[in-house]
């Protein structure tokens, strides 16, 4: 077919506008531009040359991605390194307790090592639940067992506690179980029941170790406290820049990004890497469906708002029911008192959860920065906050 000229105008009869460009949209890259529509035809001018691919892998900018080398937490991974290392001789390890503020790569670390470590020993198996989503004691476990590949022939719903259990009991590798926002737990017997499975090692994972220990029993307490700590602070402007880069260089095109737009997503994020990757994602896809081909400040302004909508219905999705309820409640009220607030939810719900199980749900909505609170304990109010 004989090249097209500059912005040579075509003319093609449709009465399908929309099939067309988006033919001309994944052949090209860039969606022909119309150039008039007139007694059923269509005009097009095409640009001389298709632009070179902007994305070389999408894949690296969702915040789920596990980076080959993380940044800026290697004192971190030794330490859990050195924790789990018995695993590697066949012996136990205590268990492990990460904390600190959302988006400092809590969940990432644990993920991390042991990942590595499963590469590196035989006879190893892994799970991760998150308790915001999975609330009860059963569903909890039930999702430890299916990454471990023993629950195919069991049923999510009516399968006994004691059932799962002891498919993690009688598994002849040692397994590795990591419980994310473990201070949103409900029952706390579940950790003490895989505790006390010889061949369970667990890495708890929550944002403030005190909240955690706050209204655990006793009993679970004390064992928890000979657990190996490591905490995680918010990410240096430095530090945030150069997971950036890290995630550019393997997913971006050279020469793509500029080296103050990375400066300015590490300025808004503040500290907070999964802010970072999503406003770097999302000003990434409105550079590419406007057909530019290099990312400044100017794309990442057009899209902040829309990161900060994202992480929060993204916050609001993992929501259990119980949770989902409270904040359904402050959001339709804007601001509630908690008496009415605790009122109003028995009155939702059939089987209400205890106040003080509320209680750790109201922080966790606090910690993602879905609703506020201010005043004393019988004083306190709770507020919707806006993304």
């Amino acid at each position: 077919m004989r090249a097209l000229a500059r912005h040579t105008p075509i003319s093609i009869r449709t009465e399908h506008f929309e099939p067309l460009t988006f033919i001309f949209r994944q052949q090209t890259r860039y969606c022909a531009q119309v150039d008039h529509f007139h007694s059923g035809r269509l005009a097009y001018k095409f640009p001389n040359r298709v632009p070179r691919a902007v994305i070389q892998n999408a894949r690296v900018l969702k915040e789920d991605w596990v980076p080959q080398e993380l940044q800026h937490r290697d004192g971190q991974l030794q330490h859990l390194s050195g924790e789990l290392k018995p695993i590697a001789h066949g012996l136990g390890a205590k268990s492990i307790i990460i904390t600190g503020p959302s988006g400092t790569g809590k969940t990432t670390i644990a993920k991390y090592i042991v990942r590595q470590l499963e590469q590196e020993v035989f006879g190893i198996r892994w799970g991760y639940v998150n308790c915001i989503s999975e609330t009860s004691m059963s569903s909890i476990i039930y999702s430890l067992v299916g990454d471990a590949g023993r629950a195919n022939d069991l049923r999510k719903e009516g399968t006994p506690t004691a059932v799962l259990l002891d498919r993690l009991r009688e598994m002849d590798e040692h397994f590795i179980g990591i419980v994310d926002e473990v201070d949103v737990l409900s029952d706390e017997q579940t950790i003490q029941a895989l505790w006390e499975i010889p061949n369970v090692t667990l890495v708890l994972v929550c944002v403030n170790e005190d909240d955690f220990f706050a209204d655990l029993d006793s009993r679970v307490a004390s064992r928890l406290r000979g657990a190996a700590k490591i905490s995680l602070e918010k990410y240096h402007h430095d530090e945030l820049c150069d997971i950036l880069w890290g995630r550019i260089h393997a997913g971006i095109a050279s020469g793509v990004v500029e080296e103050e737009t990375v400066d300015y997503i590490a300025d808004v994020a503040a500290g907070d890497a999964r802010h970072a990757i999503t406003l770097l994602r999302r000003a990434v896809r409105d550079a590419v469906e406007s057909g530019d081909e290099t990312l400044t400040g100017d794309h990442v302004r057009k899209v902040r708002e829309d990161a900060r909508e994202e992480i929060h219905d993204r916050n609001v999705d993992t929501l259990g029911t119980h949770q989902r309820h409270l904040y359904e409640i402050i959001k339709d009220a804007g601001e509630i008192s908690a008496k009415d607030l605790h009122a109003r939810y028995e009155g939702r719900v059939a089987d209400p959860r205890a106040k003080s199980t509320r209680r750790k749900y109201l922080q966790s909505l606090e910690h993602y920065k879905l609703i506020e609170s201010a005043g004393s304990t019988r004083a306190r109010r709770y507020r919707f906050r806006e993304p």
